[in-house]
């Protein structure tokens, strides 16, 4: 590379290698905004059943932190894990193990305010660095055909709280308070705080 001047500039392709602790293609779009493409996905084989009386934000930091603690990574390696949990007042709404909970899920949703709580955390090594967005989303009442169609879509599935806002249900949400990117899975602003703190090279040389 040559500068301006004509000074032969050297740069360096010696970066941390980046590791995404997550199967979700949503996280990897999310990525995709800063022009992140992890090195490698390995996502984290734990136990996600709350503990009895766990409050929802609670739950979601301990996600996302066990998640980047069970990613096997070496000492420079960065791993990023998140975990997103949909919150009805103190209820934890997790992904629906059928089209019968989903359907609950949203009858619950429908006409009210709820919690989408997303926590972010980013290990290099024994080091973690840590974040929890919270955003408030209004879902507008939803009529019996609205809840029946959105089923039938198949988009409720492997989703928390029954549904992602990036799909076909954005048209059921009117308002939000909060992180955009955060509900979808990652917030974007947070996770690149994250990952610069850990020493990955966030706005220039991932691409090297």
């Amino acid at each position: 590379m040559t500068s301006p001047r004509g000074v032969s500039i050297t740069v360096s392709s010696n970066r941390p290698r980046l590791v995404l602790g997550s199967a979700s293609p949503r996280r990897r779009e999310l990525l995709a905004q800063l022009g992140i493409v992890a090195d490698d996905v390995r996502a984290p084989d734990i136990d996600e059943d709350p503990r009895k009386g766990e409050l929802p934000r609670p739950y979601c930091a301990r996600m996302a932190a066990e998640k980047a603690r069970a990613v096997p990574a070496g000492p420079e390696e960065i791993v990023l894990c998140a975990d997103t949990t949909v919150a009805l007042g103190r209820r934890i709404l997790g992904k629906p193990a059928n089209s019968g909970e989903a359907a609950e899920f949203l009858v619950g949703l429908s006409g009210r305010r709820h919690r989408v709580i997303t926590a972010v955390a980013v290990r290099r090594g024994e080091r973690l660095w840590e974040r929890v967005v919270e955003t408030v989303v209004k879902v507008k009442p939803l009529s019996d055909e609205e809840i029946n169609a959105y089923l039938a879509s198949g988009e409720w599935e492997g989703k928390a709280g029954g549904y992602g806002i990036q799909g076909v249900f954005g048209a059921f949400i009117p308002w939000i308070q909060g992180s955009y990117t955060a509900v979808m899975g990652l917030p974007v602003a947070e996770a690149a705080n994250l990952l610069q703190a850990a020493g990955y090279p966030v706005f220039g040389g991932h691409d090297q």
